[in-house]
């Protein structure tokens, strides 16, 4: 890697890091000074000794890997299902206007509102979980594979098609190429969106998961324990999203707008 390459990284990584540093330094010397109260919001160092004290016992881990088992089985479920109907829905416009009432009806509704009914349907088992983080992961992948799939040059189709192409190969050598910058866009979002699905639903009906941590936490009046699942929820999120950017980047190397 070229020297002005490796600045320019570091650079970035630098003007990254230095707005949480300077807010989390404030926050360190607010509570120091005594004008934060440590009943509700515990120092960072406090926090910190926490968050190590739980690893060190195995707790934090726990429910961290029971949550990520259930984010992803959800989410390949959720995804794989918004992949195939978009992709379906975006190469067909008979079937893109047959379900445009339903779709536009089910999508404004909040995750979280199919909580209650799936537990009701499903009891509290992994089951209920899972299809919750499943209907979260789905949206965003589904819409966003219909978008890419529409967005297609239309002047590669018609070439494909001039050349008598199989459908299969205007599908993966033309359509899927096209349209994977705004699938993996959706694939971001509906791994965010799983997240705050699982803990929504751990927070009403489970006996372990990050989100049940959190909830217990909060009865026994632990906020340092509470702050530690939060920054744990969104370090696991920081770097599934960033594993995410580098797949996408070796496998879209020919995009210009892939970072």
């Amino acid at each position: 890697m070229e020297p002005r390459v490796k600045f320019k990284n570091f650079s970035r990584a630098l003007r990254a890091l230095l707005l949480p540093f300077l807010l989390i330094s404030l926050w360190q010397w607010l509570s120091y000074l005594g004008l934060l109260r440590p009943t509700l919001l515990p120092s960072p160092l406090t926090i910190t000794q926490t968050g190590w004290d739980l690893l060190k016992t195995g707790e934090l881990e726990k429910h961290l890997v029971i949550s990520l088992i259930r984010v992803f089985q959800g989410f390949l479920i959720g995804a794989g299902l918004g992949l195939i109907l978009g992709l379906a829905l975006g190469l067909s416009e008979k079937l893109r206007q047959a379900t445009q009432l339903l779709t536009e009806f089910l999508r404004p509704i909040p995750t979280i509102a199919w909580v209650p009914i799936l537990i009701l349907w499903m009891g509290i088992d992994e089951g209920s979980k899972i299809t919750v983080i499943a209907i979260g992961s789905f949206w965003p992948v589904f819409l966003n594979t219909i978008q890419g799939v529409r967005q297609t040059d239309p002047h590669y189709l018609e070439v494909a098609r001039v050349l008598e192409k199989p459908r299969w190969v205007l599908l993966t050598r033309v359509v899927l190429p096209s349209a994977l910058p705004s699938i993996f866009t959706g694939f971001r979002i509906g791994m965010g969106i799983a997240w705050a699905s699982v803990v929504g639903a751990e927070l009403i009906a489970a006996s372990s998961g990050i989100g049940f941590m959190i909830l217990y936490a909060r009865e026994v009046s632990q906020p340092d324990v509470v702050l530690v699942g939060v920054a744990a929820i969104g370090l696991t999120g920081l770097a599934i999203d960033t594993l995410l950017q580098k797949l996408e980047s070796a496998l879209l190397k020919w995009n210009s707008h892939v970072p």
